[in-house]
Formats: C-alpha cells, structure tokens, sequence
C-alpha cells in the first residue's frame, strides 16, 4: 500500500472528524484517493500522505533549509525534552484516547515527541506545505494537513487537547474544535528564552528582552487556567547544533552575513524558559 493510501485508511478512522474548509459540510474518503463533501468540493492525498486544505494561495517565509534544520535540532540536541515531558504528562491526564491536535505543527516533531508513550491519536494543521511534507514523510502515524488556523478542516468539538507551541493562535476556532472539557496547552517564550541569542542580535535594543504578558493576557481572556507550569534549562551546544538554531529561528532571519560567526565559533550554553498554560473553556 503506497504512503497516500496508507494515511487515507488511517483518515478514513477518523472522518467524522472532519469538515470541508469551503463549505463545512461532513467529509467522508472516497477511494483512498481524496476527501470529499456532500458538495463535492474535493482534497486529493499527495503522495506523501499529507492533505492540502488551503482554500487560497499563501506565502511564508517557512520554506524546507528552516524545517529541515528545526526537525535536525529538536530531534538531536534534546533542547525541548523538559517541555515535550510536561506536556506529555498534562495530555495524559485524559481519559480514553484523546485526539491531539498540534495547532502550527511546523514539521511534526515537536508533536510526535510529545505524542511518544500516550495513546493518543495526532493531527497537525501548518500553513505552511513545506513543513507538513517533511511531517508525513517522517510521522505517518499521525494525520497532517496544510492548513490555515482561521478555517480549521475539522468538526466543532471534536478534539480533545489542542497543543499550540511557540506559534500564533486562533481562539475562535480553537475554541469551536475543542471538545466540552477538552484543554488547550499552549507553549509561551518567557523571558530568558534564547537570550544568548538575542543578545548576538540584538545588544542595546528593545528586543534583546522578550515579554510575554500580552501573549498571556489573551490566553486568560479566553480559558479557565487550570494548569501553569515554568519549563527552565541551560543547555550546552556544539557547533552543529548552534547552526541548525541559527536557521530555524525568525529571530535570526534578517541577521547579516558573518554576525553570528562568533555566536557559533565554540559550544555554548543556551537557555531553555517557556511557560506552559493548560486551560479550559
């Protein structure tokens, strides 16, 4: 069975959860090859077995170098292994098999570690089509989609947990997809985060701090806090490591050539501070 048939079948378990980002009607699989509605408005599986639900063009600055080095850091420089435990434990309190949906899932790694030892089921939503690609290649386990956050392709209260990580949110649809007690966990920087890295940036500058109260403020306008936890570490990183967080980070977009050649001449130690908040509507 082919990777596009594989994740059809798997899909085709879960239709219920779906809705046609056109219309909103009810999805069903037809022939293992596309998803479609009661008015016929059609969503082919690619052959990486991942399912477009853009409804119009877009640009992202996202492109395959900065997934591929993000994949290549989270993976093997464990620098977001406190915080994938943390979360991990909080969809576990759960009952039964939850639907997991990554809400700005970028590649997928951030969701299948969290994902890794919970009987759960993923769904991860990106605009951006390079990530997703590089996520159901790697994590054909879980259910992806090229999507946009302010038109969700799936059911009103159909998920369980939604995870939002270091990624804009929408609580509108967040709030419709969500299940009567379901949670949101959503990933903030605090104000240590990356700090060495903003310092290289951005010495003597009001944005070599971070401030996360307006991110917050919003969050505690639209849920029930029931859970806030602060994830601190100082990690060591070598060279290799330093270059894949140099390019997957927006932080470093615009540097110039050559800045940061001393941020990454020798290992170094970068700091990990993110708070967690768990709420409910």
């Amino acid at each position: 069975m082919k990777k596009k048939e594989q994740m059809a079948a798997l899909v085709e378990g879960h239709a219920d959860m779906l809705r046609c980002p056109i219309c909103g009607g009810a999805m069903h699989v037809e022939a293992l090859k596309s998803l479609v509605c009661g008015n016929n408005h059609s969503f082919d599986f690619a052959k990486q077995g991942y399912v477009n639900m853009m409804t119009r063009p877009v640009k992202t600055q996202y492109d395959k170098n900065l997934f591929q080095h993000r994949r290549a850091f989270i993976l093997e420089s464990g620098f977001y292994r406190k915080m994938h435990v943390e979360v991990s434990g909080i969809i576990r309190r759960l009952q039964g098999r939850p639907l997991v949906l990554d809400a700005g899932s970028g590649e997928g790694s951030h969701l299948d570690r969290i994902l890794d030892g919970v009987d759960g089921v993923g769904i991860g939503v990106d605009i951006a089509k390079e990530g997703i690609m590089l996520a159901a290649k790697h994590y054909p386990q879980s259910i992806w989609f090229v999507g946009d956050l302010a038109k969700l392709p799936i059911r009103d209260g159909s998920v369980d947990a939604i995870v939002n990580i270091l990624s804009p949110a929408n609580y509108v649809e967040f709030n419709r997809v969500l299940s009567s007690d379901g949670l949101v966990v959503k990933v903030v920087p605090e104000s240590g985060y990356l700090k060495e890295l903003r310092e290289a940036l951005y010495k003597d500058t009001d944005r070599e701090t971070y401030d996360n109260t307006g991110t917050v403020s919003l969050f505690e306008e639209n849920y029930e806090i029931v859970d806030r936890r602060r994830v601190t570490d100082e990690m060591t990183l070598d060279r290799t490591a330093l270059e894949h967080l140099i390019e997957m980070s927006p932080l470093a977009w615009n540097h110039a050539p050559g800045e940061l050649d001393d941020f990454i001449a020798a290992e170094k130690t970068v700091t990990l501070d993110l708070e967690i908040l768990v709420g409910r509507r």
